[in-house]
């Protein structure tokens, strides 16, 4: 396919540094982005292109005049994206060229990643690659035919000219390599029906981990390449993989990933919380942009291998983590932002990546004083911890017993000493530009960082985290939910914008399922029910058993993606199936548990071959090939024995509870005054009750951590 597609490929030239300066106060020029709420979309308001929104009267005034569509797709926080607006969109030569012979739409991905996902595809498949920003050129009816991402200004010139000329002279040969794209679009997004297939077993699960393994950069953490990609999901997979089979060394290197990340510059020392990835393999230089889907599957992450391991660090990266997206991340009705730029503005005014967060080795001597060698050790302010330009970024790679002993200091003085120092930086710091907030608040992402807070408090206990979590939950509750249960995309200064695709339902369904988890206040669970009735309406799949990315109610487009792969994120799918598999065990009969399954079986036949893309699918052949359990608690102290069993990492059950009883069946006739009961039940059949949190442990296989 790609030599089919060769002749439209772009050899792009090495990219370029940078300098950007700050925000004009007039503006010569003022496109229709003005009106949009995306702060992405409106940092080209004032571009001289003539910009237009994602909008029906848009795409059909395109047909009604044949005027190619050009489509650039970026993000608030993308670095490159800034850097092409600089060299290309702001430029007057370029202007002339896209509004003579384009109609010219600017999409946030964040807002619309039903969009990106066709024409991410639609890159990959022409060019082999990715990225943003994406840069897309289609038929008046939005079926692609040239894409290419970061492009130089006389090449994208040349481009333009090009492809325009083409369409103006060959309209033919254009449409049908667009008919060509178009048929593959729709063929790589198949998913057949398995229905008649076994599931996935133990045995090929090994050997798929096996095969995964031998990615595993067992010195450093993470995969052997570069740059280097969190992927919370993949080693939340093998943390239940580890802890349910007894591979220590599985074990072994989660924990080295673990420690390694937080170790490293990615994780910032100073404000806390993590950047989206490493550039280099010992997750040194961040890309420096904080992202609120990074840090909120990162906290629940990290919360559940402090369960498990009880390392400090773990959870003072949770602590951390939390501050950080509390303090520069947090609306006062309880939403939570998106994203921070990579880019702040440096001593000279002008826009750099990573200027809010690095230090020169001069500054540090003046601000630390007599403290700064011990600093220097601890956070590598030396040739392993030099990044460019006389800067460092602070990476750890020695134990603080270790450090310790070389000063004379114990460890509890050299941690005062660092928590001090990083305090002070912390406050030197703040008063530097701050990188550009982008305050647009996304449904699934506030649904992950709701997760990430449940489990925070589930696992450290501590009550400001259920606070913060309720707040996030009513927030979404009343803001983002429709009276029929369907749910928005985008809130925005007080106003709540786009029809929500499938991931917001799913992570929404999955964190109201974990508060339900630590609270038992089944108003929670009943709301996730109602979400998951609303989608098996109007995203299900009869063909294959799997769930549209969008909804049968909105506008249609090129194609209705079936989104099956987990990456950064987990697929929406995969998100789902935890969620069918989840809400069978609490309302039996309805079906939910089949589709799970037929779920897992349509996509186990890539586990073996990469393991990796679908980690958070494979917890699920861990709870059908393992026993799974319910465990309900009836009585006065339901809460307490409730909180006491949840705080022990057990990815293979599930709480329910109530003083009385209530409307799960599980909770039903179980009421025995004067008395708090534990049942361990299995598919709804319960074994004799017990009274303690460490019987209870026994009988799911979770007293070793007793």
């Amino acid at each position: 396919m790609l030599k089919k597609f060769s002749f439209f490929i772009l050899i792009l030239m090495a990219i370029p540094g940078c300098n950007q300066k700050s925000n004009k106060v007039t503006h010569k020029h003022t496109n229709a982005l003005i009106h949009e709420t995306s702060p992405y979309l409106l940092q080209h308001a004032h571009n001289p292109v003539q910009w237009e929104g994602w909008h029906p009267e848009v795409l059909e005034r395109a047909k009604k005049e044949d005027k190619l569509l050009l489509i650039s797709i970026g993000y608030a926080a993308c670095h490159w994206c800034h850097v092409m607006e600089k060299e290309c969109f702001e430029d007057e030569a370029v202007a002339k060229v896209m509004n003579e012979h384009f109609i010219n739409i600017k999409i946030d991905r964040e807002e619309r990643p039903d969009v990106d996902q066709i024409y991410m595809d639609a890159i990959q498949m022409i060019s082999g690659n990715g990225g943003w920003p994406l840069n897309i050129v289609a038929l008046p009816d939005g079926r692609p035919f040239w894409g290419a991402t970061y492009v130089p200004k006389e090449n994208w010139i040349k481009s333009l000219q090009q492809l325009a000329e083409l369409y103006k002279k060959d309209k033919p040969r254009v449409t049908q390599y667009a008919d060509d794209l178009y048929n593959g679009l729709h063929a790589i997004n198949l998913v057949e029906n398995e229905g008649d297939k076994d599931l996935f077993n133990l045995d090929q699960l090994d050997g798929a981990v096996h095969n995964w393994s031998n990615y595993f950069d067992a010195f450093l953490g993470g995969h052997k390449r570069a740059p280097k990609f969190m992927m919370p999901n993949n080693w939340d997979f093998l943390l239940h993989y580890a802890t349910t089979t007894n591979r220590t060394d599985i074990m072994e290197f989660v924990d080295t990933t673990l420690t390694r990340m937080a170790y490293g510059g990615v994780y910032d020392h100073v404000g806390g919380g993590f950047s989206r990835y490493a550039v280099d393999t010992k997750w040194h230089v961040p890309h420096f942009e904080k992202m609120l889907y990074d840090n909120g599957q990162l906290v629940s992450l990290y919360a559940k291998a402090y369960a498990t391991t009880k390392n400090e660090l773990y959870k003072e990266v949770v602590e951390g983590t939390i501050a950080f997206v509390k303090e520069e991340l947090m609306d006062e009705n309880g939403g939570f932002y998106s994203s921070l730029d990579a880019d702040s503005l440096d001593e000279l005014g002008e826009l750099k990546e990573g200027a809010f967060y690095v230090w020169t080795k001069e500054e540090l001597i003046t601000l630390l004083g007599a403290d700064f060698e011990p600093f220097q050790a601890y956070f590598n302010i030396n040739s392993y911890g030099y990044w460019e330009d006389e800067n460092y970024v602070f990476i750890k790679d020695k134990s603080d017993q270790e450090i310790a002993e070389n000063f004379n200091l114990s460890e509890s003085e050299l941690q005062t000493k660092m928590k001090a120092a990083l305090s002070l930086l912390k406050k030197e710091r703040s008063k530097r530009p701050k990188p550009r907030l982008d305050d647009k608040i996304l449904t699934s992402w506030n649904g992950l960082m709701l997760k990430g807070l449940a489990d925070a408090y589930r696992y450290l206990g501590n009550e400001d985290y259920l606070t913060l979590a309720l707040a996030n939950a009513r927030f979404i509750q009343r803001e983002m939910v429709k009276e029929d249960h369907s749910l928005y995309r985008n809130h925005k200064e007080g106003k709540s914008t786009i029809n929500g695709f499938l991931e917001d339902y799913a992570t929404v369904m999955e964190a109201y399922l974990s508060l339900y988890e630590v609270t038992f206040d089944e108003q929670w669970l009943h709301l996730s029910k109602s979400l998951l009735d609303y989608v098996q309406q109007h995203f299900f799949d009869t063909s294959s058993g799997m769930f549209f990315y969008t909804s049968d109610e909105d506008r249609s487009l090129i194609r209705r993606s079936i989104e099956k792969e987990d990456n950064v994120i987990s697929s929406s799918n995969s998100i789902m199936a935890h969620v069918l598999f989840k809400m069978d065990k609490l309302f039996p009969g309805v079906g939910y548990g089949d589709i799970a399954k037929q779920m897992l079986k349509n996509v186990q036949k890539d586990f073996e071959r990469r393991a990796q893309g679908f980690s958070n699918w494979l917890h699920l052949v861990l709870f059908h090939q393992q026993d799974f359990y319910e465990v309900a608690i009836v009585g006065n102290d339901f809460k307490k024995i409730g909180k006491e069993i949840g705080s022990v990492y057990t990815p293979n059950a599930m709480l329910v509870g109530s003083d009385k009883g209530g409307d799960i069946g599980l909770l039903q006739n179980r009421f025995v005054p004067e008395k708090t009961l534990i049942y361990v039940c299995q598919e709804g059949a319960c074994k004799l009750p017990v009274q303690t949190t460490k019987e209870a442990l026994k009988l799911v296989g979770a007293d070793r951590h007793l």
